[in-house]
């Protein structure tokens, strides 16, 4: 694995091997495809891998895949035990077609780091373990924390807005004032192209941020507050509607 503080070059990546390592805060691989699918959990830390499609995050307590051919790029946030498990085409068919996030149970944990820990110890024994992982995904439901990203220009200044500054307050109605188009607009936009509502975009958005902040150490409130949320208490409400878990808890477990 590439050392930690540098970026990955792309044209190294068109057959990433199996593998583990830890990597600082920060590191980012650049945009490639692989012809085989891949599944890259971060057993402490997070990360971000991006799509045409969207961004998908991956708290400790999920795993992203990314099928063969689609060009994507990652990122890490704090300093993370990345396991990266190459899925052969031939065994891609049983998973889902597209980029994604599944749960990590802890037989699908084990698995995946017993595949990027140790050596085969007899013939045959990484393919059988690699099918427990695959029945494993089969049978946990997506869990994407997924932002999707809009073509439409007028939905794009407003999410361009949004990422600039998850926390900002600003209404649809005022947001479309600098975006040149009405709410009611804006709001067919949200659904037609996103198909969510801008407060669940902004929601996602602002969970995603918040994925960081805790990863990187910051408390629950000043997390809240720098995310947007006007107290602690909906702030953990929606924080345990997307991920699962409260803040507090999922914190803990990083340093668990």
């Amino acid at each position: 694995m590439t050392p930690p503080g540098k970026t990955w070059d792309a044209a190294l990546t068109d057959a990433v091997p199996s593998g583990g390592g830890w990597l600082d805060h920060g590191f980012h691989i650049d945009v490639h495809s692989h012809a085989d699918g891949q599944l890259v959990y971060a057993a402490s830390g997070a990360l971000a891998t991006s799509t045409v499609r969207g961004t998908w995050v991956a708290p400790a307590n999920r795993a992203t895949w990314t099928p063969p051919g689609f060009e994507h790029s990652h990122r890490f946030y704090g300093r993370t035990d990345v396991r990266l498990l190459v899925v052969p085409a031939a065994l891609c068919d049983a998973l889902v077609p597209h980029p994604s996030v599944f749960a990590v149970s802890p037989l699908l944990r084990e698995a995946v780091l017993a595949l990027t820990d140790r050596p085969e110890s007899r013939p045959g024994a990484h393919a059988r373990l690699l099918e427990v992982v695959i029945d494993e995904l089969v049978e946990t439901p997506e869990l994407s924390l997924h932002l999707p990203e809009p073509h439409d220009p007028r939905l794009r200044a407003v999410t361009d807005l949004l990422h600039a500054d998850p926390g900002r307050t600003s209404t649809l109605t005022e947001l479309g004032r600098e975006a040149g188009a009405s709410e009611r607009t804006l709001s067919r936009l949200f659904d037609s192209e996103l198909a969510m509502s801008f407060h669940r975009w902004r929601t996602v958005l602002r969970v995603q941020h918040a994925v960081i902040h805790l990863t990187n150490g910051v408390s629950v409130t000043d997390t809240a507050i720098t995310c947007g949320w006007s107290n602690p208490s909906s702030f953990i409400d929606a924080f345990s509607s997307v991920v699962g878990q409260t803040p507090g808890r999922y914190q803990a477990g990083l340093h668990g």
